[in-house]
């Protein structure tokens, strides 16, 4: 899962300048291919490579169909070295979504590091990469024009955009069932291999930690550590639970709130009221004002898409009190502004993923039934309920049942959870964490998703920790867990 903030990141700087098709090499053996990085990146920040790994669609010679891996090496300006002597591995980053990048962030990253060298690729070598299908590899399997996030397409017009999509990447000769954590998990160690690392440590966010889950399961012998920031655990179920966890989001939300005086005096009696609304919504369209205009319309889909982005927002989470009261009042303008922008995934990517390795242990009735009688929740099911129906038109094969299942391993991890998070709330992390025998895991009280890079508490932590992954974490940054959460009303209600 990846969330606005994190898509503004890694897929709005277009600054990777394609290449030219490399040509095939002989069939399992894994290239990499140096190329130019960006002229306009910003030089004399950090010693970059770029290039991309090469490497057969299907292992095992099922095809000799190559694809091309986009990658950006951040070289270290101050490599740490441990008690022994010995400098530490490259970090191998992991983007979220599915269907997100890093890669076209690489050239931001650089300009950050001018004005924070200590942001990142200070202590270890960084390696970014896209994971296959997405960013600035071959193929990318975007859906331009379809619209799509977390809690779904937002109608049946962006359900049939998505199979016409995936069906012409199908008869374009894609594999669909090569886009996948597990492939991705070989694509890793091929990366590794070729770039000359023996060992290497793990660092994601969101699915990010979904697909580190698999290097861990299929390629531990090159992992040393590993750090997942909000993480989405393989055994979670992406559709199923879903709504009551956006549901129990809001909640939250509205309780912190509650137990605030000024907020309780602005927002009275506010989950009832909204849980009021939501049955309006569920009903039918909606109509209201956008921008002091009157005749704007959005349906239940509209309102499923805003819960689910506003609850993962930090922003959103602390003005959620008041747009709630103006969409109870008929201004549609937080609806809208959501609706402004639905595009910020490689759609075919992400759901190549999701027909593959998620929605197969799931089922549209469990989703109905387990968001029947909570009308917040059941704002959320018509959207996801379609990510059903594209999976069983484009007919992806199941994954290995283990790709559903939690890991086990002792490769020290460092779990870092938001207290506010409706995709990977912290009793997910807590779960998985368990099969982790030299885990640690920290919960940050009235974070959102997309925790370590919110502080410098948080980025201190896990830089510690992996510099000496034996140590405990130091906790004493952290906010206590009675500290209020700080909501943004409008001026005018000020």
């Amino acid at each position: 899962m990846i969330t606005r903030s994190l898509a503004a990141l890694f897929l709005g700087l277009g600054l990777w300048g394609g290449g030219a098709a490399v040509a095939p090499a002989r069939a399992a053996e894994p290239v990499f291919a140096d190329s130019p990085c960006p002229t306009d990146w910003p030089s004399g920040v950090r010693e970059v490579r770029c290039g991309r790994l090469v490497v057969d669609e299907a292992r095992g010679g099922a095809s000799d169909r190559r694809i091309q891996v986009a990658v950006v090496v951040l070289k270290a300006s101050q490599p740490f070295k441990d008690a022994s002597g010995q400098a530490l591995p490259p970090v191998f980053m992991f983007h979220g979504g599915p269907g997100g990048a890093l890669t076209p962030a690489a050239g931001g990253i650089l300009n950050a590091l001018k004005q924070r060298p200590d942001l990142m690729a200070v202590d270890q070598d960084l390696v970014l990469f896209d994971q296959r299908g997405g960013g600035q590899g071959e193929p990318s399997l975007d859906c331009p024009g379809v619209q799509l996030t977390d809690a779904g397409p937002p109608s049946d017009a962006d359900r049939d955009g998505l199979i016409a999509c995936l069906k012409t990447y199908q008869a374009q000769g894609v594999d669909l069932n090569q886009y996948n954590a597990a492939v991705i998990a070989d694509d890793v160690k091929d990366l590794a291999q070729v770039l000359g690392y023996a060992k290497i440590d793990l660092w994601g966010g969101s699915y990010g930690p979904r697909i580190e889950a698999a290097v861990i399961t299929h390629q531990p012998q090159i992992v040393r550590a590993a750090v997942m920031d909000s993480p989405w655990p393989p055994e979670g179920n992406w559709a199923v639970g879903t709504p009551e966890q956006v549901s129990a989001a809001v909640k939250l939300i509205l309780g912190k709130c509650a137990a605030q005086a000024d907020c309780r005096a602005r927002h009275p009696d506010l989950q009832t009221r909204f849980e009021a609304e939501a049955r309006k919504w569920l009903a039918g369209p909606v109509v209201g004002q956008v921008g002091g205009k009157d005749g704007a319309r959005f349906t239940v889909d509209d309102l499923s898409a805003f819960l689910m982005e506003t609850t993962y927002d930090h922003d959103g989470v602390r003005r959620l009190p008041a747009d709630i009261e103006k969409i109870i009042a008929g201004d549609l303008s937080p609806i809208a502004e959501v609706a402004a922008e639905r595009t910020y995934y490689t759609e075919g990517q992400h759901m190549a993923h999701l027909c593959k390795e998620e929605l197969p242990f799931e089922s549209k009735a469990r989703l109905v039934a387990g968001a029947a009688g909570d009308p917040v929740a059941e704002v959320l099911v018509p959207s996801l309920s379609r990510l059903f129906d594209v999976c069983d038109a484009v007919g992806e094969s199941p994954a290995d049942p283990i790709e559903n299942a939690p890991v086990t391993t002792n490769v020290p991890t460092l779990f870092v959870a938001a207290e506010i998070d409706p995709g990977c709330p912290p009793p997910l992390t807590e779960a998985a964490a368990k099969g982790y025998a030299n885990s640690q895991v920290v919960i940050v009280t009235n974070a959102t998703h997309g925790v370590i890079n919110g502080s410098l508490c948080t980025r201190r932590m896990a830089r510690e920790f992996l510099r000496d992954p034996s140590k405990p974490v130091d906790r004493s940054c952290l906010p206590s867990a009675d500290t209020p959460l700080d909501f943004i009303e409008d001026e005018a209600a000020g």
